[in-house]
C-alpha cells in the first residue's frame, strides 16, 4: 500500500531540488538582501561603538551639568546613547554618514533630559563633571573650588532655555550652529539665549553689563 502510495512521487530530495530550481532565483535575492542587511548592520554597530567612544564623556558631562547630579547623569548618558542606537538601526547607509553626529547626540540628551528633569531645578555640582585641578597650593585649589561651586550654583539657578544654551556653548564648547541644531532653534535665538544667560550670570556675580 504504501508502495502505491509512493508511485509516481519523486523523492523528498528531488522535490526540494525542483522547488529550489523554480524559486532559486528568489531564494538566491533574499540571501543577497539579508547579507547586505548584515553588512549595514555590521556597519551601523562600527558607527555606534565610535560614537560611544569619541562622545561619552562629553554627553556624561552634560547630563550633568544640566541635572546637577551624577547619577541621572549616567542615566541620561545611557539613555542617551540607547535612543542613538535605536534610531541608527532604522537609518539608510546614507543618512548614517551624513549625520551630524555631535549636535545629533545632543539634541537627543537634551530631549532625555528634559523628559526626566521637568521642573526640576538641577542640584550643585562642577560645570564640566570633574575635580578641580589642583593649584599650586591649597589656599588656591580652596578659592578655585569657591569659585567652580558658585558659578555652578549660578547657572543651576538659569531659567532653563538660557541655562541649556550657556551650557552647550560654554562648558561643551559648541558651536552656535551646533547649539542651534540641537536646541531645534534659529541661530538668533540661541545667541539671544547664551547673551541673556550670560548676562544674568555676571549680574548676580558681579553687577557686570553685556557681553
Amino acid at each position: 500500500m504504501s508502495t502505491e502510495s509512493s508511485v509516481g512521487r519523486p523523492p523528498i530530495g528531488t522535490h526540494l531540488l525542483h522547488q529550489w530550481r523554480h524559486h532559486g532565483s528568489d531564494s538566491l535575492a533574499t540571501e543577497s538582501r539579508l547579507a547586505g542587511f548584515r553588512r549595514a548592520m555590521e556597519g551601523t554597530e562600527r558607527v555606534f561603538e565610535r560614537l560611544v567612544l569619541d562622545h561619552q564623556n562629553r554627553i556624561y558631562a552634560l547630563g550633568l551639568a544640566l541635572t546637577g547630579n551624577r547619577h541621572d547623569a549616567e542615566e541620561v548618558a545611557q539613555d542617551t546613547f540607547l535612543r542613538a542606537y535605536r534610531a541608527l538601526v532604522t537609518y539608510p547607509p546614507d543618512r548614517v554618514r551624513e549625520l551630524k553626529q555631535k549636535a545629533w547626540l545632543h539634541r537627543i540628551a537634551v530631549n532625555v533630559v528634559r523628559n526626566r528633569v521637568r521642573g526640576v531645578r538641577p542640584r550643585l555640582v562642577e560645570l564640566n563633571g570633574s575635580e578641580p585641578a589642583r593649584g599650586p597650593g591649597p589656599e588656591e585649589d580652596v578659592m578655585r573650588k569657591a569659585e567652580i561651586d558658585e558659578l555652578a550654583a549660578r547657572v543651576a539657578c538659569l531659567p532653563a532655555r538660557y541655562r541649556e544654551a550657556v551650557v552647550l556653548r560654554h562648558v561643551q564648547e559648541l558651536s552656535y550652529a551646533e547649539v542651534a541644531d540641537a536646541l531645534g532653534q534659529p541661530v538668533g535665538t540661541v545667541k539671544a539665549n547664551v547673551h541673556r544667560g550670560l548676562k544674568l550670570l555676571r549680574g548676580e556675580n558681579h553687577g557686570d553689563g553685556d557681553d
